[in-house]
């Protein structure tokens, strides 16, 4: 998956988890960027009676590097607290919300946006409201209505916080069944029928963090690139949450309080980099560092594990990746610096020679007018790894990266496998789908409205 569960310890740590990140020239504004951060993953829609929320005692923060060196020359930090407006009542909420100031809504929760640079803290925006949960038609009878009531503007940002539709898409279920692809499962080590993908996040809500900036607030040089090739163009973007160093349980308040400084507890920049590319025992040091420290977690990058097991998964199916012994110095590129000038006609979204996982931007590339979810691989230089778009198949576009489909762009003298190009997992979005309008993800799935899947017990 992209970032859920993707450690021991953040697993056990969920409003800290950052499950996704986005970062795309904005289709209805492009003038602007919109960056987006998800977590808490895996939302059951009717998890009452206490519903999801952002963690009061987490930093969360957006961070921007456009200077070549991986550090975070801009960051939108964005802080949390929580009201109970009815100290009687053990409900979310004791009547229909209609509107996000309804004294039914018995738990609102509301945040703080500050911007970050050259060592000076800006904050933009102050007691901004977010949506409730979705409920049900009788609690939340309008919940596209309450949600546009959460998108604020705070000066020239527009930003929204909230329950949104998880939009990633994968099949959990079959990809750590060893490596099970269901479209291929014929082929596998231990073969089974041929089957559709199933999305294991079907169903589930995430809480988002989104916010659209203009582009020439984030570049290095203050100003609107249109030039590709332009250094200046690209910008590398990773999202962070951080705790305090120390919790303690405060009876009195009935809750933990936290004290000291805070430190990172979990990051995210490409997708799956945690999870595929990091060995377990590394994990939680990983979310703990900062991306300009990543030179240590290279190894992963440039022989990674998948990239060996799937010929051993797949007997016969990749002998030419079995036999390709060099660096994986495609993924290096993709994942670590960026793509340099030469390597795709017309394209570059390198941010120098420091390695860093960051989503690597080139803001000079407008919004396709086609769109196409495999991003650069599928000829659509504006989508991932030029950033991410919510809709991107960015499991489709690693896992072929993985098999060697993008070898010959560093090695012209590798042929992939036939089946690097095909390879993938079978599943589509599955959830309340997207928009070509902030904040992009969809409407969450109701609590009321959603059919639990089923299971089975081999």
């Amino acid at each position: 998956m992209s970032s859920h569960r993707e450690a021991p310890e953040t697993a056990k740590d969920p409003v800290a988890d950052n499950t996704d990140v986005y970062a795309f020239v904005s289709p209805d504004n492009p003038d602007a960027v919109t960056l987006i951060a998800n977590f808490i993953p895996a939302q059951k829609p009717d998890g009452g009676p206490n519903f999801y929320e952002f963690g009061d005692d987490v930093l969360y923060e957006i961070n921007i590097s456009n200077r070549g060196t991986a550090e975070d020359d801009i960051t939108y930090q964005f802080r949390f607290h929580t009201k109970i407006r009815n100290h009687k009542t053990f409900l979310y909420n004791t009547g229909p919300i209609h509107h996000l100031t309804d004294s039914t809504w018995n738990r609102p929760q509301f945040y703080s946006v500050t911007r970050v640079r050259g060592g000076r803290s800006t904050v933009i925006g102050s007691g901004l409201a977010c949506p409730p949960c979705n409920i049900g038609p009788r609690s939340t009878p309008d919940y596209a209505g309450l949600a546009a009531e959460a998108f604020h503007t705070v000066g020239s940002h527009k930003v929204f916080a909230g329950q949104r539709a998880d939009g990633f898409f994968v099949d959990l279920g079959s990809v750590f069944d060893l490596g099970t692809l269901r479209p291929f499962e014929s082929l596998h080590l231990i073969p089974s029928a041929d089957a559709a993908g199933v999305d294991g996040l079907k169903t589930f809500n995430v809480h988002s963090i989104a916010i659209q900036v203009p582009i020439k607030e984030l570049t290095r040089h203050g100003n609107r690139p249109t030039d590709v090739m332009d250094p200046g163009a690209v910008i590398g973007v990773y999202a962070s949450a951080s705790r305090q160093k120390s919790r303690v349980f405060d009876q009195g308040k009935g809750r933990f309080v936290g004290h000291g400084p805070y430190q990172q507890v979990s990051r995210l920049g490409n997708p799956l980099f945690n999870e595929v590319l990091v060995p377990m025992a590394r994990k939680d040091e990983w979310n703990a560092v900062d991306p300009r420290e990543d030179s240590s977690f290279a190894r992963g990058v440039d022989h990674p594990e998948l990239g060996k097991l799937l010929p051993v998964l797949y007997p016969g199916v990749f002998p030419n990746l079995a036999a390709y012994a060099k660096p994986r110095a495609d993924l290096h590129a993709i994942l670590l610096t960026g793509i340099p000038k030469g390597v795709v006609p017309g394209f570059q979204n390198y941010t120098g020679a420091v390695e860093a996982d960051l989503l690597r931007l080139n803001v000079a590339i407008p919004p396709s007018t086609k769109p196409n979810k495999l991003g650069l691989i599928g000829g659509d230089p504006a989508g991932f790894p030029n950033g991410r778009r919510v809709f991107d198949d960015t499991t489709t576009v690693e896992l072929r990266a993985i098999a060697g489909a993008t070898i010959p762009l560093v090695d012209p003298s590798y042929t992939p496998d036939g089946a690097a190009s095909l390879v993938d997992d079978g599943t589509t979005d599955t959830n309340g789908g997207t928009s070509s309008a902030f904040p992009y993800l969809g409407n969450p799935g109701g609590g009321y409205q959603t059919q639990p899947g089923t299971s089975a017990v081999s």
